[in-house]
């Protein structure tokens, strides 16, 4: 038994109300269980209750044993001195308010059927990859809708809480904190450490000001990847190199450590050479970036913005000095695009909107979503074991938000999946 579950019982009332009686042996009605607080103070606002005939109105305080009160120091606190009701699973001993007056108490132990007890119990131990597996195919699929519906927009708002971090680190800059977000998400799962330290190592303000000199662009990002040291055969590598030892000094730069980059076992399209280079011509295309971002109004658009090729040297080449079989563009493929725009740009034009209170433009993040096809991983292909498929990136986004942050962490409780498997 913990607090979480009693939460759950008293919040949805799941225990026999009949003849419902204190502690003390006084009968008590609940007109209210109240409203959960997920802050400080007693555990749930706003109850209210009938005793004696008179009716009851404020806090009540959960505890799995009525001695918590005392370990957890309410006691000291004038905040819990006015409760009106402590429900308890065991009642070990009688708690005071200051005046010395005993607060009214229910024992919970005896009056919640062994049933939901046995069901909790279940999915608390279960050691499948997702604790209702045995049940979900009974859930009804409106509930599991309606709960992914929300879902997407809890990822969103996650994803913006990381973002204001970020933001607040770059002093509010938009343009600097898209550069960093997109840095981090070019070097996808495999190389997105050394990206983002790549970034941080070369601040926006910088690269700003090499906007429309690809060469230039391409002679910092590569030098402060460290993937520019050496003596190299090919004039391009060279002259980069040239270019970047001028810059380094310039700017009094530092290179991150070239072995943080990971080639081995990755399709040459996915190199960190190539995704630098495309990363260095999508930042070439606008010195305004976060703005054309923000201000569009079509996917298609935000699409067609991220579809950059690297330069002309990468059309025959994956890694410096080392010419490619086939000679062929490398521009940024669809589901390259897609992952940036879902795991970046989107939450980023969210973020933005909840900044600037623009309803409008909040409401077109999550419509951009269900605009891209499902993401394909292996969540979704568990989802897809229980007949729950994705039909846009939207529920594709949820179902991950489902499985990291609800399922791996059992919070059946707080789940509508899990509260309908309880019922």
């Amino acid at each position: 038994m913990n607090e979480d579950f009693l939460h759950y019982i008293w919040k949805f009332q799941r225990f026999n109300k009949k003849n419902l009686k204190l502690t003390s042996g006084e009968s008590i009605e609940i007109i209210q269980p109240g409203i959960l607080n997920t802050d400080s103070g007693p555990d749930f606002f706003n109850g209210q209750i009938k005793l004696n005939s008179t009716k009851w109105a404020g806090n009540v305080e959960i505890h799995k044993h009525s001695s918590d009160w005392l370990k957890h120091k309410h006691q000291d606190d004038l905040a819990y001195d006015k409760v009106i009701l402590h429900v308890v699973w065991i009642d070990d001993t009688p708690i005071k308010r200051l005046s010395g007056e005993v607060i009214p108490c229910i024992e919970l132990k005896g009056l919640v059927s062994k049933v939901l007890l046995e069901q909790y119990d279940q999915l608390q131990k279960e050691f499948t990859l997702i604790p209702c597996e045995s049940s979900i195919k009974s859930v009804d699929s409106f509930i599991i809708e309606t709960f992914l519906e929300r879902l997407a927009f809890e990822r969103l708002e996650h994803k913006s809480q990381r973002l204001n971090q970020l933001l607040k680190l770059n002093k509010n800059d938009w343009e600097s904190t898209l550069y960093q977000m997109l840095a981090k998400y070019f070097g996808f799962k495999v190389n997105a450490i050394p990206f983002e330290l790549l970034a941080q190592s070369l601040p926006y303000s910088i690269i700003r000001k090499h906007v429309g000199n690809l060469f230039q662009l391409e002679a910092l990002l590569f030098g402060q990847a460290g993937l520019l040291e050496g003596d190299f055969k090919g004039n391009y590598p060279r002259d980069l190199q040239q270019e970047y030892h001028y810059l380094k000094a310039k700017y009094r730069l530092k290179a991150i450590e070239p072995s943080l980059w990971k080639f081995m076992r990755m399709r040459p399209v996915n190199f960190p050479s190539i995704r630098i280079a495309q990363f260095a011509a999508l930042l070439n295309e606008k010195k305004a970036l976060f703005e054309s971002i923000v201000n569009e109004n079509e996917v298609q658009q935000l699409e067609k913005t991220f579809s950059v090729s690297a330069s002309a040297y990468w059309d025959s080449h994956f890694r410096f000095d080392k010419p490619a079989a086939n000679k062929r563009s490398k521009k940024l493929g669809v589901l390259a695009i897609n992952t940036l725009l879902i795991n970046s740009i989107i939450p980023l034009i969210f973020n933005y909107a909840k900044q600037k209170g623009d309803g409008e433009l909040s409401e077109r993040a999550l419509f951009f979503l269900t605009q891209f096809k499902p993401e394909k991983n292996k969540i979704t292909r568990l989802w897809s074991h229980f007949n729950i498929q994705a039909d846009n990136a939207q529920q594709s986004q949820a179902l991950i938000e489902l499985k990291t942050n609800y399922c791996d962490l059992k919070k059946c409780l707080n789940c509508s999946i899990g509260n309908s498997i309880l019922k």
